[in-house]
């Protein structure tokens, strides 16, 4: 039987809550039992610079955390998208916030986008600051590598105790994310 795998990119500026979005999908791998890596890199300027992570789940140990072809990426600013755009696999799956990324010019035939009005959902909703977890949601249900309940008890492992008045908040972002109508 071959393995079950997915390695994903998450991108966007720093404060935007990327890192922690991947630390919650390999933490949902972790609690699914799943071999995983969670590798950050973000610029020196730290906020308002760029931010990204890789994450690996696989049913097999992971031979690199270092994701160059993944066959998810979810972003949060245009260059993000810019610079990992052209290196998700065909037939890969990418989520946008169209909030704040403008898709222009020819799309990608050979891979699905969702486009996800993430921050002025979060606005709306009154969970601001957590856009990332709308995208998130939309994008843990569209995969499906790792059920949501994986993902929603992840989500009590990576909020810090000094945010535990948030938990309730970003549970409701990620359920707000996977029942979002394309």
């Amino acid at each position: 039987m071959k393995s079950k795998d997915c390695n994903m990119i998450f991108a966007g500026f720093g404060g935007q809550g990327i890192l922690f979005s991947g630390k919650v999908m390999a933490y949902a791998g972790l609690i699914d039992d799943k071999e995983v890596s969670w590798l950050p890199s973000y610029g020196p300027e730290m906020r308002g610079g760029t931010a990204n992570c890789s994450v690996c789940i696989s049913d097999e140990p992971v031979g690199s955390p270092l994701v160059v072809a993944p066959d998810v990426l979810v972003v949060m600013n245009k260059p993000s998208y810019d610079k990992f755009i052209d290196s998700v696999v065909p037939g890969g799956k990418v989520f946008v916030d169209s909030s704040l990324v403008e898709l222009t010019g020819e799309k990608r035939k050979d891979i699905e986008i969702y486009e996800l009005p993430a921050t002025k959902l979060s606005n709306e909703e009154h969970l601001e600051g957590i856009a990332n977890m709308i995208l998130l949601g939309k994008m843990a249900d569209k995969v499906g590598i790792v059920p949501m309940e994986a993902v929603l008890k992840a989500v009590e492992k990576c909020v810090p105790a000094r945010k535990a008045h948030l938990l309730e908040h970003n549970k409701r972002a990620i359920e707000l994310g996977a029942n979002y109508a394309d």
